[in-house]
Order: C-alpha cells, then sequence, then structure tokens
C-alpha cells in the first residue's frame, strides 16, 4: 500500500507530545509545525492515527496546493479539479475553512466559494449539484489559505476527534479531552504509580488517564470517523488495525480516583466513566479536596483543572493558597500538576512550580504547573 502525507492538527504546546505519538505508532517523516505535526503513512495508517492519537484534533489527507491572488482564481482551481472521484450527486458535502491572509479574510466566505466551485462542477457535468451537510457529510474538506496559498485537504476524521463518544454529562465548561491527554501526557504520566484528580468534574482527567495507563486506544468509542464514507473505505482493513491495536491492551496495578464536593459531578463522572467502559479502573467520590489527605504510602501522581473565576464566584487568592496548603500539609511524595488560565493567582499557592509549560484551554492562554511535594523536607529527601 502506498504511503502519502498528513497533516494531524493539535492544540498549541502539544506539537512535541503529537510528534512523540506519531513516532511510537509507527508514522515516517515526521515534521513538527505550529499546531500540527506533518507525517507520512499508508491507508491502514490512517485508520490506525485516528483510532489511536491521544493528542490529535483533526488528521487531513493533503490534496492540492496552489496559489492565488483573487477569490476568482479560488473558485477557477477549485473547479478544475476532478471532485467526481470522490463523490457522487446524490452525496453530500461540507467545507472547513482557515486563513491567515490579508487578501483574503472571510473564513465563512471561502468555505461558501469553495462550496460554489464544486457544486457549480456537478451542475455543468452532471446537470444535478450534490448537497451539503455540517454534520455527517460524504465528503468532508478543508481549506487553509496562508497569505496567497491556498491548501486543500480531505478531512478522514469529520467531527474533533476530542469528541470521543464517551462524554454524555457534562459540567459548566468541561476540560477538552485532548487537552486532558495532552496534560497527562506532559505529565510524564505512564500508569506506574496511584493517580487522583481532586476536582474530576464530569471526569474527564480521570478517564484520558485510565486510557493511557490501560493503552487503550482514546477513539475506540467513536461511532464513526469520515474516511468511512470514502470511496477507498476498507471495511476488513479498518477491523484489522483496530484488533491490532486492542492486542496491545495493557493491564494496571494501581488505583485511579476522583474527587468532587458537588454530588452532581461525582454522578456525571461515574455515568461518562461507565460508557467509557472504564469502571473497574477508576472511583470515584463525593470529597472536598481541601479537607482531605492522602491515602496509603505509596507515590501519587495527580493531575486537575481547577475552577477558573469565569466559572464560579470564588475568591481566587484564598482558594489556590488553600490548594497549596493542602499539597503541603496531606500530600507528601506527590508530584501535583494543574492547569490555571489565573496566572496571578499562582502567586497565593506558596509553593515554587518545578516546571511551568505554556498551554491554551480554548482561547485561554494558561500555565500547565507541576509542584513537587517530598516525603519530609527536600533536604532528607537528597541525603
Amino acid at each position: 500500500m502506498d504511503n502519502f502525507k498528513m497533516i494531524a492538527k493539535t492544540m498549541y504546546g502539544f506539537e512535541p507530545i503529537l510528534a512523540k505519538e506519531l513516532l511510537s505508532l509507527g508514522a515516517m517523516d515526521i515534521k513538527e509545525g505550529t499546531r500540527n505535526v506533518s507525517f507520512y503513512g499508508d491507508l491502514g495508517f490512517m485508520y490506525k492515527a485516528n483510532l489511536c492519537l491521544r493528542t490529535a484534533i483533526k488528521i487531513l489527507k493533503p490534496y492540492r496546493s496552489f496559489r492565488i491572488n483573487s477569490e476568482e482564481e479560488l473558485y477557477k482551481n477549485i473547479y478544475a479539479l476532478p471532485w467526481e472521484e470522490f463523490m457522487g450527486v446524490d452525496d453530500s458535502l461540507a467545507i472547513d475553512a482557515t486563513v491567515h491572509s490579508e487578501i483574503f479574510t472571510h473564513s465563512q466566505y471561502i468555505s461558501l466559494k469553495t462550496k460554489d466551485a464544486i457544486v457549480d462542477r456537478f451542475r455543468d457535468k452532471f446537470g444535478k449539484r450534490p448537497d451539503v451537510d455540517l454534520d455527517f457529510p460524504t465528503l468532508r474538506l478543508n481549506v487553509h489559505i496562508e497569505k496567497n496559498f491556498c491548501n486543500v485537504s480531505f478531512d478522514s476524521s469529520g467531527q474533533s476527534l476530542h469528541k470521543r463518544g464517551y462524554k454524555t454529562a457534562t459540567n459548566i465548561a468541561p476540560i477538552n479531552e485532548v487537552l486532558a491527554a495532552g496534560m497527562l501526557l506532559h505529565s510524564g504520566w505512564d500508569g506506574q504509580s496511584d493517580f487522583l484528580d481532586p476536582m474530576c468534574g464530569s471526569g474527564t482527567i480521570l478517564i484520558e488517564a485510565a486510557m493511557i495507563a490501560c493503552n487503550i486506544p482514546p477513539n475506540l468509542n467513536r461511532k464513526e470517523f469520515a474516511f468511512e464514507k470514502w470511496k477507498d473505505w476498507d471495511e476488513a482493513l479498518f477491523e484489522q488495525i483496530e484488533n491490532s491495536v486492542l492486542k496491545k491492551v495493557r493491564e494496571f496495578h494501581f488505583s485511579i480516583k476522583g474527587y468532587d464536593k458537588a454530588p452532581s459531578a461525582v454522578h456525571k463522572a461515574i455515568d461518562n466513566i461507565e460508557n467509557a467502559n472504564l469502571s473497574e479502573f477508576i472511583k470515584v467520590e463525593r470529597q472536598d479536596f481541601f479537607e482531605s489527605k492522602k491515602e496509603g504510602e505509596r507515590h501519587l501522581h495527580m493531575v486537575f483543572n481547577p475552577p477558573y473565576g469565569e466559572r464560579l464566584d470564588i475568591d481566587m487568592p484564598v482558594f489556590y493558597k488553600a490548594i497549596g496548603d493542602t499539597l503541603k500539609q496531606g500530600y507528601p511524595d506527590t508530584d501535583a500538576w494543574f492547569i490555571t488560565s489565573n496566572l496571578e493567582a499562582i502567586k497565593h499557592v506558596g509553593l515554587r512550580p518545578s516546571r511551568k509549560i505554556q498551554l491554551y484551554n480554548g482561547a485561554l492562554e494558561s500555565k500547565l504547573l507541576k509542584y513537587q511535594i517530598y516525603s519530609g523536607t527536600k533536604k532528607r529527601k537528597r541525603m
């Protein structure tokens, strides 16, 4: 089977993590970009990338690139391409556009112009045009314009890959699954210790942590990928890939726990964990982190997403001081990681972070912080 170029889109700060994931899956010629990583593989690898990549949002298959200086040139170039090779008149399409250009400023207009060119070609050739279906099209295209350079790609994923298929219940501003997985991988979580999310909300970090620990493909629960509607869809090959990755699932010998003080959050987390078929690995309790202490003597790995000021009416300096005090007093021998967009509040934790990684939570510039809590004093630990 022939290899071809693909582009995995991701969130800012996860490019090295995604490149590492691709390398471990067997991708070739991996190159990091900004919010994307390009690589080469065959059709089976495209299926595998969609199933297995934890920090990818989309897997695109580039189709054509050309220079354009006007909307008319975009239209002519798109119209000239043999779209009938990929879809029929009774099929449907959707176009996503991103634009970074002074010539072209509206991504929606670019989507519209691209759609017009494709449907006009069908109408002129066959007297009938395909429909637009924004949710479940036969063919989803990605048009990316950088200055005066246009890249047209087939979107093999369909809905964003953060939509894993397990989350039916959410809280206010739930954390994105790709962001959760990327934070866990940045933190070095590998399933070789006990794990706690002390503010677990609807359970996303817990579920992603269990899937990493057991090496379960993150998109196993998805109902469909866009490539299933392509003309070269090979169901037997997909099943072969799925079976091969399932054989790599591993046992987990530690505990994964979540706390939340809101009963509604606990119920939602339990529902989502059940949907992900991970109830045997994860336990969730109603518990206020600030009144808790570490259970047992073993090393603990902690990753969490504390509430922001936008979500709850809380006194941020007091809240962040309480995080620091609880970690210091109740959680010896713990690596604690959390993400925050409230960069001012970090000063009130009262501990020095050993690592700071810049990320974005949606549009919010954020920091992923690591606090190492030692058993006894730091000095004694080193002796």
